[in-house]
């Protein structure tokens, strides 16, 4: 079976992502940190697909590097949302793991495009 491209992985986290932030701004206290996690969490992919249609190199390199911060910050606000206690660390563990995936498949993809 083929392996997800990072398109696919990124699509796919950007959903989950979308589905736990629905979950935490039911409670209107948890709102702004729900709006900052969706807000990195999906602009990953976004950049990630964007990069895909790039005008050269160096513009590629430059989209994949966003996406690769968004991924930490996206980490951030799911270690935060974990410390507080608003996300069980089951949950946590699941939405890092992926995390993780996108970062080294990003890392890999940006080391490459740069020749290293």
């Amino acid at each position: 079976m083929k392996e997800p491209t990072l398109v696919d992985l990124s699509k796919q986290f950007a959903i989950s992502i979308i589905k736990l932030c629905q979950s935490l701004s039911e409670n209107r206290q948890y709102y702004v940190l729900a709006n900052h996690l969706l807000r990195s969490g999906t602009s990953i992919g976004a950049n990630i697909h964007e990069a895909n249609y790039a005008a050269s190199r160096a513009d590629f390199i430059s989209k994949m590097q966003i996406a690769l911060k968004e991924c930490y910050e996206t980490s951030y606000w799911l270690e935060l949302l974990t410390e507080s206690a608003i996300i069980s660390k089951s949950q946590y563990d699941e939405f890092a793991s992926r995390c993780g995936k996108l970062r080294k498949k990003l890392i890999a993809s940006v080391n490459t495009a740069k020749g290293q």
